[in-house]
């Protein structure tokens, strides 16, 4: 079987996968959708209007970290240009397969003079490392999957979980993170990095990307705090820590566009420890859609200054760069 014919049949699998999650999680709700409705209209257009203003702020978040990487890998662009390549490329993350962001970046960056080999560099090491980022805030979140009715930790649950932190963090280490990229780019079969990554390149990246997924977590602890008040300190937990090892989960189920229905089946066993199921759905579902809508919002936006500037892939090879 060639690489083409095993491409082609991982799309398939990926596309039929994906209807499959859908259709159940349409008849999911489908079947709670009176109860789901009910908690949702409990809602106030307040806290529905915060909690997708702070959502906001996730994506460009995430979008400041990879161009801080990208600086660090040698190319520096200027806030418009490098927000428009990246949140435009974010779309393709929906796209069955998992090259269409890079690819799109790379195509973009390549009229701004960034070599492809660069920006596709980028966008794998910045996946690395946002995996890596939610895993740190998402380590306080893992006892609830072993006894989601049980908030507090033991001793040695709290134990496990400082020495996985601190694991997580000596991967950070520039000498470990720079050889285990180097080790990942063989494995995947693409070019080593021209340079090694600097230590303040990687603390400044990941400043960001803890920073992001703390403002969706955030997001998500104001919908299940206007559901279940009276578990403030449990919620804390379970949204900040919960929704990054949920999201965590569907980012290295890569069979999954976006981590589709993955995402969403942990992150209602995280929150049914702290409100009924029929809330952690709304929540889930209400987040999901802020999301999506955040990520078309920015690319919009990023779409337009692309479209202005001549940075959209043209059929023209003497298209002018903007």
């Amino acid at each position: 079987m060639t690489a083409l014919t095993r491409s082609k049949l991982l799309n398939i699998l990926r596309a039929a996968l994906l209807i499959i999650v859908l259709v159940a999680v349409a008849l999911a709700l489908w079947k709670n959708r009176e109860a789901v409705a009910a908690e949702t209209r409990l809602l106030d257009w307040h806290v529905l209007t915060a909690a997708f203003v702070i959502g906001l702020l996730s994506p460009a978040l995430t979008m400041l970290g990879w161009r801080v990487l990208l600086a660090d890998l040698g190319t520096r662009l200027a806030l418009p240009p490098a927000a428009s390549i990246f949140f435009v490329g974010q779309l393709g993350k929906y796209v069955p397969g998992s090259v269409w962001t890079v690819v799109m970046q790379a195509e973009m960056g390549h009229r701004l003079r960034v070599p492809r080999r660069r920006m596709a560099a980028t966008g794998l090491v910045m996946l690395a490392l946002s995996v890596l980022g939610g895993a740190i805030v998402a380590v306080p979140a893992l006892p609830l999957l072993r006894s989601k009715s049980q908030i507090a930790l033991s001793p040695w649950e709290i134990a496990l979980g400082v020495l996985a932190t601190l694991l997580f963090l000596a991967l950070l280490w520039p000498p470990v993170l720079n050889a285990l990229i180097a080790r990942g780019l063989r494995l995947i079969r693409r070019d080593p990095l021209e340079h090694a990554l600097s230590g303040s390149g990687i603390a400044y990246c990941m400043l960001f990307i803890v920073a992001a997924w703390i403002a969706n977590g955030l997001s998500v602890l104001l919908l299940a705090s206007a559901l279940a008040p009276d578990d403030a300190g449990s919620l804390v937990l379970v949204c900040l820590s919960g929704f990054a090892l949920a999201s965590v989960a569907g980012m290295v189920a890569v069979i999954l566009p976006a981590g589709v229905g993955l995402r969403e089946g942990v992150m209602v066993l995280m929150l049914t420890s702290v409100m009924s199921p029929a809330g952690a759905t709304a929540v889930v579902v209400l987040i999901r859609f802020f999301n999506v809508l955040a990520d078309v919002l920015w690319a919009l936006t990023g779409w337009l200054w692309a479209r202005a500037h001549h940075l959209l892939p043209s059929k023209d090879p003497h298209a002018v760069d903007g």
